[in-house]
């Protein structure tokens, strides 16, 4: 299943069509109905296909439908937890490092979607609900491969996404995990 799993996030492994309808949609951005008619279509052929998840998730946040992007979210991270024998809830992932976090698809896939999703949670006034999210990114992901110590920083400000360079973390990787309190 892995293997399966790591082709469909390259796009592989796609249904007949669906690439089709991914590519008319991406080319569609601006046009929300049509674009939505041809996700519609991708998503028909392929519902938890990461490449169907991921287009969808980009066209709700682009086009700042937050709630919507974060439902994708979830649901990116029940295909990831599955692909990675993980529990379904993320709140049940055990608080260890998970391999591959620079190289691994799949483990890549699944913390860009739980911080995605803190991200989401964050700019809809859940603070609990990010801090969270990121402080089990902070146990998965301890070298911040994916870069969620400055979300963390921002989360720590209480600004929501609306941050600016001052009081964020200079350094990148596990420095700027370290460059901030255990919990705030």
């Amino acid at each position: 299943m892995q293997a399966d799993f790591d082709d469909a996030l390259l796009g592989l492994a796609l249904p007949p069509g669906c690439a089709e309808a991914l590519l008319e949609a991406s080319q569609l951005r601006g046009d929300a109905e049509r674009e939505m008619a041809a996700l519609m279509r991708a998503q028909a052929l392929a519902p938890e296909h990461p490449a169907v998840l991921i287009a969808f998730y980009r066209s709700h946040f682009y086009g700042h439908r937050l709630r919507p992007a974060r439902d994708l979210a979830r649901r990116a991270l029940l295909a990831g937890a599955a692909a990675l024998g993980l529990p379904a809830v993320w709140r049940e992932v055990p608080a260890l490092a998970l391999p591959g976090a620079r190289f691994d698809a799949t483990t890549r896939f699944y913390l860009f979607a739980l911080k995605g999703y803190a991200y989401l949670s964050l700019r809809l006034g859940e603070a609990d609900e990010a801090r969270d999210a990121l402080a089990l990114l902070r146990a998965l992901d301890p070298e911040d491969r994916v870069g969620a110590a400055v979300l963390e920083a921002v989360r720590q400000r209480g600004l929501a996404g609306e941050a600016e360079d001052e009081g964020l973390p200079a350094a990148t990787g596990a420095a700027a995990w370290a460059r901030l309190p255990q919990t705030a």
